[in-house]
């Protein structure tokens, strides 16, 4: 007993004193999990100054925010710890790191390998622990605690389930590589573009996709361009087969004309022999219903 009591005193005595804290009431901690296939979050508000939240992409691994309603932090660099609840006077903190916090003062984000350890942490009992100061340069603690964790973390883990292998900024701009001067696609290529095709029935925003045949500088110019032509066709043909309109694809090709590297070895040539695909978002009102094929 007196060991414990003991405990609980060095924890208190270890806080900063006259530390400004926010920590949401034991009986008022909840937690609340949001998302759809582009993005899972699994937060929980705290009283008075907002909210921590982890936030997983699809495609990425998770990352934790603190995300305060009003300027309360300075910039700089704050403390963040995997805090023991207070009422596990026998476990330990554990110290993750340093955070940045942003320049508005409002925000901060852990790094992804702090996240991972702080899901663990917390499915130990322990609990985000953020400690700065004020823009006054009063000392500052935010805290998090484990509560009803267990239960949310399912639900979080459910929606992370169903999330897309990759998310738009992963797929926006993707180089299909060719072998030599033919027109096949290899099975990478096949998956890549597959993943394309996954994605953009999921979000009917990305409405355009740019494909550029490109060759290497083996044979004449206009050999070439005609090459780089079937090249992007190839593509075209693979999109249109799953069932991408038509109008929505724009295709060019450029022969020789732009190389990625130098054409002075087999390597460099290979890097050269690709169709660059680029998904974009265009407003309705300016997306062309064109299908027509151009050179420059």
């Amino acid at each position: 007993m007196r060991l414990s009591i003991f405990s609980f005193l060095a924890s208190v005595l270890a806080t900063p004193a006259l530390a400004l804290t926010f920590q949401t009431p034991l009986e008022h901690v909840e937690w609340t999990v949001e998302g759809d296939r582009f993005e899972c979050r699994l937060a929980q508000p705290v009283k008075g100054f907002g909210q921590g939240e982890f936030v997983r992409r699809a495609g990425e691994d998770p990352v934790f925010k603190l995300q305060a309603q009003e300027a309360w932090l300075s910039r700089g660099s704050a403390t963040l710890m995997a805090a023991a609840a207070p009422w596990r006077v026998n476990q330990t903190d554990i110290h993750l790191g340093i955070v940045l916090v942003t320049q508005t003062g409002n925000s901060m984000q852990a790094s992804q390998q702090q996240a991972g350890r702080l899901l663990s942490a917390l499915l130990e009992g322990r609990g985000p622990l953020i400690r700065h100061r004020t823009g006054q340069g009063d000392a500052l603690e935010v805290r998090i605690l484990p509560v009803h964790f267990s239960d949310a973390y399912q639900r979080y883990l459910t929606c992370t389930a169903g999330l897309l292998p990759y998310n738009f900024e992963q797929l926006k701009q993707t180089r299909i590589a060719f072998k030599d001067t033919n027109m096949v696609l290899s099975e990478s290529a096949q998956g890549r573009l597959q993943a394309i095709v996954d994605y953009l029935k999921e979000d009917p925003t990305v409405n355009q996709i740019e494909l550029d045949g490109h060759s290497d500088s083996w044979g004449n110019r206009l050999s070439n361009r005609e090459i780089s032509r079937r090249r992007a066709l190839t593509v075209k043909e693979f999109f249109v087969a799953q069932g991408v309109p038509e109008e929505q694809i724009v295709v060019r090709f450029h022969g020789e004309r732009y190389p990625l590297k130098p054409n002075t070895s087999a390597a460099n040539r290979a890097l050269n022999r690709r169709v660059n695909v680029v998904l974009s978002r265009v407003p309705e009102s300016t997306l062309s219903a064109k299908n027509d094929m151009s050179t420059d």
